[in-house]
């Protein structure tokens, strides 16, 4: 029953794709009305359909249905439910789906807060993601055929991958990353329906940034929850090794971040609009090629859990899409009608103007790090058959410099007016963030801090506090001007500015990982005890006694489990209880790190060999990684804030942040 109402529904989703496809485009070259209506209506139903066929394999998996081809590839009767739903996306065929579904559901709203709007560029922007929709639907219907029936059924399956059964995280992570990478579908199909009409303006470019806001948080998020995955699961006591698959989600969020810096300037100066547009493609351009490293088993990463023949699909698809992208935009650009911001003017290179756009070739600079450090060794190995390898020293040497740079133009740009500044106006707007950065770096200094970058890191944190603190002074002081009382007068300021304000936040958010990431990297310690029972050492002052070892035996794991006592001197700070794990349907142990969550440093245990007699254990030090997290967080409340609209009356002041 559900392999053929699964397919079925596949089926009606590809068709409905399809026509809502040709309807757009019909809406698109004629104006037509009627048939953006009708590519809105098809847009919904295959939606639906496409939601439903997700739920119906949810269905199946939670019930352990072996007659359906992904629930035998990936299910057991003993994965608990939780982990048999989440394991959705633990594999080829259903993570699949699962992007098409998003994706789907991404349409779907699209067209329904499109309704009103120009018919040409709607119709254009549902024509663009319903041509993706059906990429994914294809291959969902075709290649992974999720729903295929197997007969005769088996009585078990091989269990999802233990390491996405490992931590809660993996219930969350992944969809919302695809809600970040999927995402970005919808301002790609804008921008090229601006291309494609030819028309850019104001009312179309404050959906394509409320769109770009909302994804850009979902993608920050997502990569933040992979980070503290990696480092909650792996037990190697990081966070981000540069791999592959991590590099992946990165580069499209750097060239998006330069994005949203671009749009700013062609709102608020008329410049950089087909820029923006561009760095839109080549973010999609980007999650395709993502996914292509992810799914097609090519590069070797723990992060892939899965390898496939569709390559050379994905390859297909990211060509095709590049070269008709580049005919675009040559057919196209030079007749873009650019009705958004004045018309440019003059502007020197101590201008807002000119730190926007230094910080979008920055940005753009360390995408193309990355990617390069990424790409080689497969390029390499496909020319000369030679093996090597691009890790940590070469991504750190490249891109600490870049990382400072960014730091410096969070100073520097909101410090700076529009078009143009004297000598004596920047010296007067840039003394007082960085008289303060100096004095903290010398603080820091005197404290016994003597690394370079950390003290670098520090003085330009506390230097963008104080801008982004005498930005927001204003708005607030602009209340108090008005009368307002002092205790409305910060809310009523901050909320008549969201776009303002979400930047500053985002900033704040920002320095928070910079400083987190500068400490957690420049000061980590690292260990390997060999304790017995009853024993304890003393370590960074810590003191670790070995209570005992045990094992829990679960349907889907048996754990072998130690148990440590931590005291920080007298204090006493509980059990930490680091584990191997088995899993009944593979021979490998899998850890789980057991991390004492502090303040100002996390105590991480990751257990290498536990029986009765003794237990050896990794123990790492990691100074202010929590503020990593939080710091991450900051970002995306910024983002949201910055998507909000404008309180009545601040429209276009609004436009100047």
């Amino acid at each position: 029953m559900i392999p053929t109402l699964g397919r079925a529904l596949l089926h009606l989703g590809l068709g409905a794709a399809a026509a809502g496809m040709i309807a757009g485009i019909f809406a698109g070259a004629r104006r037509s009305e009627e048939a953006a209506s009708w590519a809105r209506t098809l847009t919904l139903a295959s939606a639906g359909a496409f939601a439903l066929a997700t739920l119906l394999i949810e269905v199946a998996l939670v019930r352990h249905d072996f007659s359906v081809a992904y629930v035998a590839e990936i299910g057991s009767a003993s994965t608990p439910p939780l982990i048999a739903a989440v394991s959705l996306w633990s594999s080829l065929d259903g993570s699949m789906l699962f992007w098409a579904f998003i994706l789907a559901v991404y349409a779907g709203i699209f067209a329904l807060r499109s309704r009103g709007t120009e018919p040409a560029r709607t119709g254009w922007a549902l024509a663009v993601q319903l041509a993706v929709l059906l990429f994914f639907g294809l291959l969902v219907a075709g290649v992974s055929a999720p729903f295929d029936r197997v007969f005769p059924a088996p009585t078990d399956g091989p269990g999802p991958n233990p390491l996405l059964q490992n931590h809660a995280l993996m219930a969350i992570h992944p969809p919302t990353l695809y809600l970040g990478y999927v995402g970005l579908a919808v301002p790609f199909a804008m921008a090229v329906a601006a291309l494609a009409t030819g028309r850019l303006d104001a009312a179309w470019t404050r959906s394509l940034r409320s769109w770009s806001l909302w994804v850009w948080a979902f993608l920050t998020l997502g990569i933040l929850l992979g980070g503290w995955w990696s480092y909650e699961v792996l037990g190697w006591g990081g966070y981000w090794a540069w791999d592959p698959v991590e590099n992946a989600s990165l580069l499209p969020w750097l060239t998006f971040t330069a994005f949203l810096h671009s749009l700013i300037v062609a709102e608020r100066r008329g410049r950089l609009a087909a820029t923006s547009l561009v760095l839109v493609i080549i973010s999609f351009l980007l999650t395709i090629l993502g996914t292509f490293m992810t799914r097609s088993g090519v590069f070797n990463s723990v992060h892939s859990f899965t390898q496939s023949p569709i390559g050379p699909i994905f390859l297909g698809f990211l060509t095709l899409t590049l070269v008709g992208c580049v005919v675009l935009l040559a057919a196209r650009v030079d007749a873009l009608r650019i009705e958004i911001g004045p018309r440019p003017g003059s502007a020197t290179l101590l201008s807002r103007d000119s730190a926007f756009l230094l910080t979008v070739l920055v940005l753009l600079a360390f995408a193309a790090t990355v990617l390069l450090g990424t790409v080689y060794p497969l390029v390499n190995q496909a020319i000369t058959g030679g093996q090597v390898s691009v890790g940590g020293p070469y991504y750190e040497t490249m891109t600490i410099p870049l990382c400072a740079g960014l730091l410096g133009l969070m100073v520097l740009g909101p410090a700076l007016p529009w078009r143009a500044a004297t000598a004596a106006v920047t010296l007067r707007q840039l003394a007082p963030p960085l008289g303060v950065g100096l004095l903290v770096a010398l603080w820091a200094w005197v404290e016994g801090l003597d690394r370079p970058w950390v003290l670098l890191t520090l003085a330009l944190a506390a230097a963008i506090l104080v801008v982004s603190g005498r930005e927001l002074w204003q708005l607030v002081r602009a209340r108090l001007a008005k009368g307002d009382p002092a205790w409305q007068a910060p809310f009523l300021g901050l909320a008549a500015a969201p776009r303002r304000t979400g930047a500053h936040i985002a900033h704040l958010g920002v320095v928070i990982c910079a400083v987190a990431i500068s400490f957690s990297s420049s000061f980590k310690h690292e260990t390997e005890l060999t304790l017995t029972p009853g024993a304890s050492t003393v370590w960074q002052g810590y003191t670790l006694g070995f209570l005992r070892a045990d094992k829990l035996v679960e349907p889907h794991r048996t754990s072998t489990r130690a148990h440590f006592a931590v005291f920080a001197g007298a204090r006493d700070l509980g059990v930490l209880v680091p584990a191997l794990n088995l899993y009944s349907r593979d021979a490998r142990s899998i850890g789980t790190p057991a991390v004492l969550h502090r303040l100002a440093e996390d105590l991480y245990l990751s257990v290498v060999q536990v029986d009765a007699r003794e237990v050896t254990v990794r123990a790492y030090l990691q100074p202010g990684v929590s503020w990593l997290w939080l710091g991450g967080l900051v970002a995306v409340l910024g983002s949201l804030v910055a998507a909000l609209p404008p309180r009545r009356g601040a429209g276009r002041k609004e436009v100047s942040a």
